[in-house]
C-alpha cells in the first residue's frame, strides 16, 4: 500500500477521554492501535523500548524537545551492531530490512495537527508544507480539523517544502528545477548530462516517459525537440512537472499526461526516453517508486512497449545504472535478454561515473557496489 490514507482515523484516551483524528501517513500504514501520550519529562531510553513494543507515542510538549526525543531514538536503533554480510547481495537485502525496520520504529512518535499548523511550544509554522504535500497534490481535499501523522513524516514535509523552494540547480538547463513531496529530485546529474549531449540525429518529437520533475523533458526542448509528450503515473510527479515546465516558460513545447507508460490513443515520436528506477526490489514509500522497480516491471514495460510508439528511424533512450548488477539483483544478461526479447538492438551504449556522495562514502554498508557504479544511456533501435 502506497497511497496517503486520508479517511481512516486514529482513536485514543488522553484524560480519561476517547479522542479521534483523521490518520495520515504517507507509507499507507494503518492507525496504530496502542498510543500512549509522551512529553518533554519522557525519557527515550523508555521511550525507544515502548515503540520497539508496537506502542505509538502522541507527543504533547515542546516541539523542540520531540526532534531531540526523536533523535535519540533514531540514534539507539543505529547503534544496534551489523552483522557482516557473506556478499553484496546480502548486504542490500541487509541494509534494506534495517531501513524498513527503523522508520517502523520511528514512525511511532506522533504529533497532531489542527487544520494543518502545530500548536506546540516552539514549533514552526508546518501549515505551506502540509497543504503542499497533501492538498495541492490531491491526497486531501481540504486541511482536517485534527490530523495527526508521524513526527519524521513531518519534518519530511517541512524539509521538502523548503527544498521545493530552493531547487535543485541543473548544468543542462542552467536553471533549477524544483521537486515537490514526493517527487524524487534530481540531485544525481551525471544521468541528465548524457542526456544533454548524446545526439538527437533529426529528432523533432520525443516521449519523456515517467517524467518526475518534467527535467528530462525541459532539457530535450532547450536542445531543439519542440514537442515533446511528458507521462507519469503519479499526480504528485505531473503537478511537479507542470509547475517546473511553466517556471521555465516551456509550456507551449511539453504536454503533460498521466499515463502508466506511453501515451494514450495512437501517438508516435521519433524520440523515447526512460529513466526507470535501477533497483529491482520493493518500494515502501511512495517516493521510493523513483529508486526501486518490483520485479523490473517499468523496465520490461518500457522495453516491450516502446516499438509500438516509435515512428520510422525513430530511437529509444534507456537510462539506467548498473548497480543492481554489482549488489546481484540483475545480471547483465537478463538486461541484454530483455532488450533482444523486445525486439531491439542497441545501437550505442554511453557510459559515466557518479558524482553523487555515497560513491565516496566508504562507511556506506553499499559502498562496494556503488563504487564501481556506471549509468549508462542505452540508443535503441527497432531489429
Amino acid at each position: 500500500m502506497t497511497e496517503a490514507t486520508p479517511n481512516l482515523t486514529l482513536n485514543w484516551q488522553e484524560k480519561g477521554k476517547p479522542q479521534i483524528a483523521v490518520w495520515q501517513s504517507e507509507a499507507g500504514n494503518l492507525p496504530p492501535k496502542n498510543v500512549l501520550i509522551a512529553d518533554d519529562a519522557t525519557n527515550a531510553k523508555v521511550a525507544y523500548k515502548l515503540m520497539c513494543e508496537g506502542t505509538s507515542l502522541l507527543y504533547r510538549g515542546d516541539f523542540q524537545n520531540a526532534k531531540q526525543l526523536l533523535q535519540a531514538i533514531t540514534r539507539k536503533f543505529d547503534i544496534k551492531p551489523i552483522a557482516p554480510a557473506e556478499n553484496l547481495n546480502k548486504a542490500f537485502h541487509q541494509h534494506r530490512a534495517r531501513q524498513i525496520q527503523r522508520a517502523s520504529i520511528t514512525n511511532k512518535l506522533l504529533i497532531e495537527l489542527n487544520y494543518g499548523s502545530c500548536d506546540l511550544k516552539r514549533a514552526p509554522d508546518v501549515k505551506e508544507a502540509v497543504i503542499g504535500a497533501l492538498i495541492v497534490n490531491a491526497k486531501l481535499d481540504k486541511v482536517p480539523a485534527k490530523m495527526v501523522l508521524s513526527l519524521r513524516e513531518l519534518l519530511g514535509m517541512n524539509g521538502a517544502q523548503e527544498w521545493r523552494k530552493k531547487g535543485v540547480f541543473v548544468d543542462a538547463l542552467q536553471a533549477n528545477i524544483h521537486a515537490h513531496y514526493g517527487v524524487y529530485s534530481p540531485i544525481r546529474g551525471e544521468y541528465l548530462d548524457l542526456v544533454n549531449t548524446t545526439s538527437l540525429g533529426n529528432a523533432k518529437t520525443a516521449f519523456d516517459i515517467g517524467t518526475g520533475t518534467g527535467v528530462i523533458a525541459s532539457i530535450l526542448v532547450t536542445r531543439g525537440i519542440k514537442a515533446v509528450i511528458a507521462t507519469d503515473n503519479s499526480l504528485r510527479a505531473l503537478n511537479c512537472a507542470a509547475d517546473n515546465i511553466e517556471r521555465l516558460n516551456l509550456k507551449s513545447y511539453i504536454t503533460v499526461e498521466q499515463a502508466n507508460l506511453f501515451p494514450s490513443g495512437h501517438k508516435k515520436a521519433d524520440l523515447i526516453v526512460c529513466n526507470p528506477p535501477w533497483l529491482p526490489a520493493k518500494a515502501n514509500a511512495p517516493i521510493e517508486h523513483a529508486i526501486y522497480d518490483p520485479n523490473s516491471a517499468m523496465l520490461k514495460g518500457f522495453l516491450n512497449g516502446v516499438n509500438a510508439y516509435l515512428n520510422d528511424d525513430g530511437e529509444a533512450w534507456l537510462i539506467l545504472s548498473d548497480l543492481a548488477e554489482h549488489l546481484c539483483l540483475r545480471t547483465p544478461e537478463e538486461l541484454k535478454k530483455w532488450i533482444a526479447d523486445a525486439g531491439l538492438t542497441v545501437l550505442e551504449k554511453l557510459d559515466i561515473s557518479p558524482k553523487h556522495a555515497k560513491s565516496s562514502d566508504q562507511s556506506d554498508p553499499l559502498y562496494e557496489a556503488r563504487v564501481k557504479e556506471i549509468t549508462s544511456l542505452y540508443r535503441l533501435k527497432p531489429i
